[in-house]
């Protein structure tokens, strides 16, 4: 990348800067640098190394080697020479391209500059192209997010403008994992320097957390630079290099559900979110919309940006900003105006989307309602269930309606005829049991057999029937009544299961989707809506503490029972733990819906259950890590002691100067051995697993060690070990018995498919006071998937048995 940038004093430098960049030391920020100036070199480039840091590092050190090297300057500082870039040599030399390492560097006071990158601006000035190094620690705007993570603060910083001034900028990037395999390999520090530094800022959170902050900076500097570039060439359509999701926020309370929906698919996409809020600019003042505040307090959770922008238009500034800003997405609500307001002023969804061009706007629906209810199963055999009101406004209407019309039609029944009348009726009929049911639809039916009888038949006026015609006739009517009634039931109950069947699916289907989601409230979120769903008057998890003792784990509902017995029904999810419910019966389709909510209730108390567990096992986790870091470093503090010691022994004459020289080698072996299972357990100190003859082993652990009497049979087969390891543990152990009288016995034998070797020391000393050699020993054995078991010897002592894989042939 090379922008058009100007630097210093406002005036365009001649030289050009090219800046390696890296996350951590170690990563090969200066390997790199080296290596490009010998392949620019080999091009018959002027390259000159003005000052370059190898830190005893072969791989840097070996790239030197055929590049000019500018002297150093000498600088007596408080009695002592350093030695520093010579500038004025630089200078004098005028290289086409000049290799300068730690541009964050702070020069020995005294200097022309106070730091180096000042200096670096002067070959800059001079014309003289420079490539330089630089930790993404040492930015001044990074300090101290840098020192919150690692616990360490920088004081060589170096302004950002400075950085971002470089004409070209190259991370040179590397893992965690492969920069602490360096690290532990001594690629990187000196020996004594490696444990400390694993252990503390070279953790591979701390170096994950830099190097996503190198490449986060590195992405910003390149998307301001995009931004000039379609400044400069007046490209206004925007381009897809990054998602950016922009919500329209009215103050509405649909808001809320715009941002998350926005924040999901930023999520997906790995795009930025904008919530932007228009202020009309029309001179009027206008009070902030209540919701505003908590939406703009959900965007900064949810890790978006608020924006407020003013303008007459409300849908040409939203799509002007949604240009400037770049941005693929504009998400809307539904609009809250009214449709005479939409004839008379315009829809602003519909401007928007006739001025959007390419940016995509998605329309989105209002959030769904809340829980829902699962209305109430058609019974069996018996008229379809219809609301009390609905039933009571049928019986009032219906058989007074079949009467009425009969009345009103009675001037017409010599044209009309019985048989007329009675098919109006039929429409009566129809419509009384479609709104009431099978019972008042035969009311109605009665109501009007009877009205037809006094009004349409002879003699008139009364309930007689004089003609087997007329008899006839109502008879029809009344069974074609009952017919229709009982086919409209049907239907009734036919679209009551359907309803009941929507309901039950969509009560799945969100039950199904709240399979994956944890957290403290989904337990009491599910409570609460298996007591509305069922329309129940109480619901609760209760847990047993006690004999006859039950506390709710979570309730619903103003009538919660307090126990088993005082539930109208009861499910026992297991691990002392009952579903409890009271209110109407359950029927058998409720009690069959009730059975998703039973199992999901069941896996909400097993998440919160390895939520506990997860939680105690991450404080384990970081009080092991602390117990780490504080055994390498009392390791590394005891190393130097130890060599003190050491030397002092060697002038204790007889006896005691050689007790003094062993138990000083013996607490150095010890020492070693503690911090090389800190490495292990760090997952830095690699296991090689091969076949392994064990007597080869034990003898070679056993070399030097008086006292030891190995009893392993010709016909051992070979374990899958490490033998490096697996000599370190047995010498671990024939050393805890070499004091003794008795000799240590070491035999073995293959039992279940697995080779025990069994180190026996005789002797009165319990196993339990042996000191930390056995659990060292435990760490190496297991770190070859191997097991290690103590147990007493009979007659006195303790019998360590190490049980190791056979080697597959």
């Amino acid at each position: 990348m090379e922008p058009e940038a100007k630097r210093g004093g406002g005036t365009a430098m001649a030289g050009k800067l090219r800046v390696f960049l890296g996350a951590a030391p170690g990563v090969g920020k200066t390997y790199a640098m080296l290596r490009e100036g010998r392949r620019l070199r080999g091009k018959g480039l002027d390259v000159v190394v003005g000052l370059v840091e190898t830190y005893g590092r072969h791989g840097t050190a070996g790239q030197l080697r055929d590049l000019p090297v500018l002297p150093r300057r000498p600088v007596p500082y408080r009695g002592v020479e350093l030695t520093e870039l010579d500038l004025d040599a630089l200078l004098a030399r005028r290289p086409a391209l000049a290799l300068v390492d730690e541009l964050a560097h702070t020069n020995v006071p005294g200097g022309r500059n106070e730091k180096r990158w000042q200096d670096v601006r002067e070959l800059l000035d001079a014309g003289i192209d420079v490539a330089t190094t630089l930790n993404i620690q040492h930015l001044e705007s990074l300090n101290d997010v840098v020192e919150q993570i690692t616990g360490v603060a920088q004081r060589e910083t170096i302004p950002d403008d400075v950085v971002r001034a470089a004409d070209r900028i190259e991370l040179v990037d590397l893992s965690p994992e492969a920069l602490r395999a360096r690290m532990a390999q001594g690629e990187v520090y000196a020996p004594d320097r490696i444990d400390v530094a694993l252990g503390h800022y070279f953790r591979a959170g701390n170096l994950g957390a830099l190097r996503e902050l190198a490449l986060l900076w590195l992405a910003d500097r390149v998307e301001e630079e995009l931004a000039d570039y379609r400044a400069r060439h007046g490209i206004r359509a925007p381009w897809e290099t990054k998602e950016r999701i922009m919500v329209a926020l009215n103050g509405a309370p649909q808001g809320e559900h715009l941002i998350r929906r926005g924040a999901r698919t930023a999520t997906r996409v790995h795009g930025d979110l904008i919530g932007v809020h228009v202020r009309l600019d029309d001179g009027t003042v206008e009070r902030e919309p209540p919701d505003l505040a908590p939406q703009r307090e959900l965007l900064r959770e949810l890790r978006g940006t608020y924006v407020e922008v003013s303008g007459g238009d409300v849908a040409r500034t939203l799509v002007d900003f949604a240009r400037s800003e770049s941005a693929t997405q504009l998400l809307l609500g539904p609009t809250s105006r009214s449709r005479l307001r939409e004839l008379v002023s315009g829809s602003v969804i519909n401007r928007v989307i006739r001025l959007a061009g390419p940016i995509d706007v998605r329309v989105l629906p209002p959030p769904e309602p809340g829980l829902l209810t699962v209305p109430p199963a058609p019974r069996r055999r018996r008229p379809a269930l219809v609301p009390v009101r609905r039933r009571r406004l049928a019986w009032l209407v219906g058989p007074a309606g079949a009467v009425a019309l009969t009345w009103a039609l009675s001037p017409l029944h010599e044209s009309l005829g019985l048989s007329g009348v009675l098919l109006c009726q039929l429409l009566v009929v129809a419509g009384t049991a479609r709104l009431g049911g099978l019972l008042p639809a035969a009311g109605s039916t009665a109501a009007g057999a009877l009205a037809a009888d006094y009004f349409f038949t002879t003699p008139w006026h009364s309930l007689t029937v004089e003609r087997g015609a007329d008899v006839a006739a109502l008879l029809a009517y009344l069974a074609v009544a009952g017919v229709i009634s009982h086919l409209i039931d049907g239907l009734t109950r036919r679209s009551q299961q359907a309803d009941r069947a929507r309901a039950e699916a969509a009560v799945l289907t969100r039950l199904a989707g709240g399979t994956v989601e944890s957290g403290p409230r989904v337990l009491p979120d599910l409570v609460a809506e298996l007591r509305q769903v069922f329309g129940l008057d109480g619901a609760a998890v209760l847990a047993r503490t006690g004999e006859a003792i039950w506390e709710p784990a979570a309730s619903a509902g103003v009538e919660v029972p307090s126990g088993p017995d005082e539930a109208s029904f009861s499910v026992d999810l297991g691990d002392g733990a009952v579903l409890v419910l009271r209110g109407a019966p359950l029927t058998e389709e409720d009690t069959r819906l009730l059975g998703p909510y039973v199992a999901q209730l069941k896996l909400a108390r097993e998440r919160e259950r390895l939520a506990a567990q997860a939680s105690a096992a991450e404080v384990l986790a970081h009080t092991d890590a602390l117990h780490t870091a504080l055994l390498e470093a009392v390791g590394q503090d005891l190393r130097a002691p130890l060599a003190a010691v050491r030397r002092e022994a060697g002038h204790v004459p007889g006896p005691a100067g050689q007790r003094i020289g062993a138990e000083v080698e013996r607490m150095e072996r010890l020492v070693a051995n503690l911090l090389d299972l800190s490495r292990l357990r760090a997952g830095v100190m690699p296991v090689v697993l091969r076949p392994t003859v064990v007597a080869e082993v034990v003898r070679a652990a056993a070399d030097g060690v008086s006292g030891v009497r190995v009893d392993l049979e010709s016909g051992l087969p070979p374990v899958l070990a490490d033998p490096g390891l697996l000599e370190r543990a047995f010498a671990g152990l024939l050393v805890l018995g070499a004091e003794g009288r008795e000799p240590v016995v070491v035999d073995a034998g293959v039992v279940a498919g697995r080779v025990d070797v069994r180190v026996t020391i005789h002797g009165g000393q319990a196993a339990s006071s042996v000191g930390a050699g056995p659990t060292v020993v435990q760490g190496f054995v297991e770190a070859m998937n191997g097991e290690l078991a103590v147990e007493e010897t009979p007659g006195g002592g303790t019998s360590y048995v190490i049980g190791l894989a056979r080697a597959v042939a």
